[in-house]
């Protein structure tokens, strides 16, 4: 990625319809470093009979995007495969405590060798050992199984503060 890509720096708008009057809107960064420091995502993605299919799973943020991985023949791959539109969620499942976020924008397939290295140190780095990944021929390969890696640079993030105060706040990439 180049240096403009990894900067896209977007405005944050709080949508005073679903936020309390005391209410500001994150900036970017914080967003940001919460995306990096999560564990779980919910990823979204649109089977080919157009039926939805959401699975939790582990991912990266690098390069100003989320990256993550999945067998060639996994449902998410296959829907990949033909429409790569998605939404990865994260947050809490409390109501009145944490910060959600929600991003939006087309997962595109990391097959840059080179890339993947980084990648790969980067889930060991995060998750540990159990996600130790080789790199070979543009795919992680773990134990027997190989597997795509994809990143999604969102199009727009919504940000949910849940508790006092409530608050929504969209990022729109341009």
């Amino acid at each position: 990625m180049t240096d403009k890509e990894t900067e896209r720096v977007p405005e944050a708008r709080l949508d005073p319809r679903y936020s309390d009057e005391t209410a500001a809107a994150i900036p970017w960064p914080d967003a940001e470093a919460l995306l990096a420091a999560a564990e779980l995502f919910w990823i979204s993605t649109v089977r080919p009979d157009g039926r939805p299919h959401v699975t939790p799973l582990p991912a990266v943020w690098a390069h100003g995007a989320l990256h993550f991985c999945t067998g060639p023949d996994e449902r998410k791959a296959k829907n990949l495969a033909h429409n790569p539109n998605v939404v990865l969620t994260t947050g809490t499942n409390i109501w009145d405590k944490g910060y959600d976020l929600v991003v939006e924008g087309e997962a595109v397939r990391v097959s840059d060798d080179g890339r993947l290295r980084e990648l790969a140190a980067a889930w060991q780095t995060k998750y540990g050992d159990f996600w130790r990944f080789e790199v070979r021929e543009g795919y992680f390969h773990h134990g027997p199984g190989h597997a795509v890696v994809y990143a999604v640079a969102p199009h727009t993030v919504f940000g949910f503060g849940k508790g006092e105060p409530f608050s929504q706040t969209r990022w729109r990439f341009v």
